[in-house]
């Protein structure tokens, strides 16, 4: 592993990871230790883990394709996948995409297995049906298969008021529900209607990706426990996904995890100052440095929060976050004295 990092020091030759940690430094990682360099090849199958712990927006979406891609390049016949995945489900496109790395998987006949330990439910499940193998904990939710678009009105109050916004809009759906309009039924007509093709779509993708489901059945919006869940073939077994981990290095497979953590850009607001201006303007030492330290985190802060009240309304608005497929049963259910 030295060898393969830092290089022959004596020869002074740099390493296969210096030489070539360019624009995909996790496949590189990853080559280095399944047979490129000075190291010898790995005989054994080798699993690679990792995880996805999804939000609203699958803002991990990023980091899942650099390490989906990092492991398609490395992976030899006979090597495995396990995601560790935890999702309520969110965006139609975030969770389309997200699924559609994990398809990534199956187009290089790579065996995917996805673990849940508590929440694949929505978008997540969405992700969760592209596996060959789902297994579920004991009470993990799963299902969820539904889509929802919910979106605050404040035109009646606006009205009392006496605030008028006005959209100007080139299309006869470019606007229909929005927080500052009044609804017509037109627009109810139009939205449900574009929900039931989403919801079209995603019970269509669950089938072809399940084929064992009763979708019909299970296609309701509803979620289930483990139990419930593995009755209705929602998932394939029952178990943690510390077993499968334990089970599959007990079949003699070397077990990596992978995680893509690319380098921060820029030395962030607590970075020192770079020229004597300080001492300039009458600050010196330490507490010059200090108060510098604190106007960059003022102004990073300012212009973070304008950057929040400038962009809410467009997000309220967005395509992407007018449909979701999420659920809240993890927050709806709790079990307390």
């Amino acid at each position: 592993i030295r060898t393969t990092i830092v290089g022959n020091m004596i020869a002074g030759e740099a390493g296969t990871l210096l030489k070539t940690l360019k624009e995909r430094p996790l496949a590189t990682v990853l080559s280095s230790f399944s047979g490129g360099g000075s190291v010898e090849s790995n005989a054994g199958k080798n699993l690679y883990v990792t995880r996805f712990p999804g939000d609203v927006t699958a803002s991990q979406l990023n980091e899942l394709r650099e390490e989906v891609t990092g492991i398609l390049q490395v992976a030899k016949p006979g090597d495995e996948a396990l995601l560790v995945l935890q999702s309520g489900g969110g965006t139609v496109t975030g969770y389309g995409l997200a699924a559609a790395q994990l398809q990534r998987f199956k187009a290089k006949n790579i065996k995917l297995t996805v673990c849940v330990e508590q929440v694949a439910a929505s978008g997540g499940y969405m992700m969760c049906c592209t596996a060959d193998r789902i297994v579920a904990s004991p009470f993990a939710v799963l299902g969820s298969i539904g889509v929802i678009s919910e979106v605050p009105n404040a035109y009646e109050r606006l009205q009392r008021e006496g605030i008028e916004f006005a959209t100007i809009t080139a299309g006869k759906y470019k606007r229909t529900v929005t927080p500052t309009k009044k609804v017509t039924k037109e627009d109810i007509k139009k939205s449900t209607e574009d929900i039931n093709e989403i919801f079209n779509l995603f019970k269509s993708f669950v089938a072809s990706q399940r084929p064992q489901l009763d979708i019909e059945n299970v296609a309701t919006g509803d979620t289930w426990f483990g139990e419930d869940a593995l009755a209705r073939g929602l998932c394939d077994e029952l178990a943690t996904a510390d077993d499968v981990l334990l089970d599959f290095v007990d079949k003699g497979y070397d077990l990596y995890e992978v995680a893509y953590d690319p380098t921060p850009v820029g030395a962030g607001a607590f970075s020192l100052p770079r020229s004597s201006s300080a001492d300039k303007a009458g600050m010196n030492g330490w507490r010059g440095v200090l108060k510098s330290m604190v106007r960059g985190v003022v102004s990073d802060v300012k212009e973070e929060i304008v950057s929040e009240l400038s962009s809410s309304m467009n997000e309220m608005n967005s395509v992407e976050r007018r449909y979701m497929m999420k659920d809240d049963s993890a927050d709806r259910i709790k079990v307390q004295e």
